[in-house]
C-alpha cells in the first residue's frame, strides 16, 4: 500500500505546496482564495493543447454554474465526462484544474465538462451536492451543447471525487441520467482518525487539522457526516451505481477510505478497477513536474475509453 519513501519528484512539489499552508478561518479562506487566482492564472499561461474550450455557464439550483468546456481534436460527437474538482469542499476551481482537466481530454478523446459547484462554508452541503447533480443532468439532456454522443461519465479529485461518486449513487437511486462509467481520484469518503493511512500520512499533504476543518465547514453536524449522500460509504447498498475506477495514492491520509469504498462497491456487484499509487501522495495527478501523474493520467483514461467506447 506504500512505498518506503515518497517519489522524489512528488515530495519536492509537496515542499513547494508548503510555503502556502491551509487557513482555518473564514477570514484566511478568503484571503487564501483571492491569491490563489493570479497565481492559477501564472500557471496555466501555457496549457496543453485541446481541440477547443468553451466558457459557458449552466443552470444550478441556486444559481447559475460557471463550467468550462474541454474538446478533443476532431469534429466529434464524443462521450462527456463531468468533472467536479477537488478542494476540501472549501477550495478550488475551474482553474486549479485546468491541467488536469486538459489532459484527461487529450489522453481519453473525450469532451470534459469541469463545474464549478458552490463552495463551504458559505453554502454547506448539500449545495455541492445539489449542483453537481444538477451539472449532470443539464449534461444529459444538452447533448448538442456538448457535441456530444449522449454517453457520459463523471469524474473528480479529493472532494471532487466524493461529489462523482454521490452523483453516481443520487442517479442510480433516482432513475437519474445513466451513467457509463464513474472515476473517482483520491476521493474523500470513508474517512476515519482511527485508520492507518490517516495515522501514517496525516500531515503529508493534509494535516489533521485541515480535515477536520474541512469536515466542519462542509458537514456541519454529525447527521449530515451519517447521510449518504454526503458520504456514500453510508449508503447500505450500492450496487446500482455506474462502474468505477477509484485511484488512491500510498502516502495519502484518505488512502484507506477510497479502499474500503472500492472494496464496497466490489462488494454490491459493482464492475471496480482499484489502482493504488505506493510512491505517491495526495492530489498528485495534479502536479505536472510529477512523471506518475501523467501515467497515472493516461492510464485511467484507459478506463474512461473502455467504458464509453471512445473511437
Amino acid at each position: 500500500m506504500q512505498a518506503d519513501e515518497i517519489d522524489p519528484q512528488a515530495q519536492a512539489a509537496v515542499a513547494r505546496q508548503d510555503r502556502f499552508p491551509l487557513p482555518h478561518s473564514r477570514r484566511g479562506l478568503k484571503f487564501l482564495r483571492l491569491v490563489s487566482r493570479p497565481i492559477t492564472w501564472i500557471q496555466n499561461r501555457n496549457p496543453p493543447n485541446v481541440g477547443a474550450t468553451v466558457d459557458r455557464t449552466i443552470p444550478g439550483p441556486a444559481g447559475e454554474l460557471d463550467a468550462r468546456l474541454y474538446l478533443p481534436e476532431g469534429d466529434g460527437p464524443v462521450p462527456t465526462v463531468v468533472f467536479f474538482h477537488g478542494g476540501g469542499f472549501v477550495l478550488g476551481s475551474i482553474g486549479t484544474h485546468d491541467w488536469l482537466c486538459r489532459q484527461l481530454t487529450r489522453e481519453s478523446g473525450c469532451a470534459v465538462l469541469s463545474v464549478d459547484y458552490r463552495l463551504a462554508p458559505e453554502h454547506p452541503f448539500p449545495a455541492a451536492v445539489e449542483d453537481a447533480y444538477a451539472a449532470v443532468e443539464w449534461a444529459a439532456e444538452h447533448t448538442d451543447a456538448l457535441r456530444g454522443t449522449g454517453d457520459i461519465a463523471v469524474a473528480g479529485d479529493s472532494a471532487g471525487g466524493n461529489l462523482a461518486a454521490v452523483t453516481a449513487l443520487v442517479a442510480a437511486e433516482n432513475d437519474g441520467p445513466e451513467l457509463a462509467h464513474q472515476l473517482l481520484i483520491y476521493p474523500a469518503v470513508g474517512i476515519d482518525e482511527g485508520q492507518r493511512s490517516v495515522r501514517e500520512n496525516a500531515g503529508i499533504v493534509l494535516s489533521e487539522a485541515d480535515m477536520e476543518w474541512f469536515g466542519d465547514c462542509y458537514y456541519g453536524s454529525d447527521i449530515h457526516r451519517r447521510n449518504p449522500y454526503a458520504d456514500p460509504t453510508n449508503a447500505a447498498d450500492v450496487s446500482g451505481v455506474a462502474p468505477a475506477t477509484v485511484v488512491t495514492a500510498g502516502f495519502d491520509p484518505l488512502r484507506d477510505g477510497g479502499k474500503a469504498y472500492a472494496e464496497q462497491l466490489v462488494g454490491d456487484g459493482v464492475p471496480t478497477r482499484y489502482e493504488n499509487y505506493d510512491a505517491m501522495v495526495h492530489g498528485f495527478m495534479t502536479m505536472r513536474d510529477v512523471d506518475r501523474a501523467h501515467e497515472a493520467i493516461s492510464d485511467v483514461a484507459g478506463d474512461v475509453v473502455d467504458a464509453l467506447g471512445v473511437r
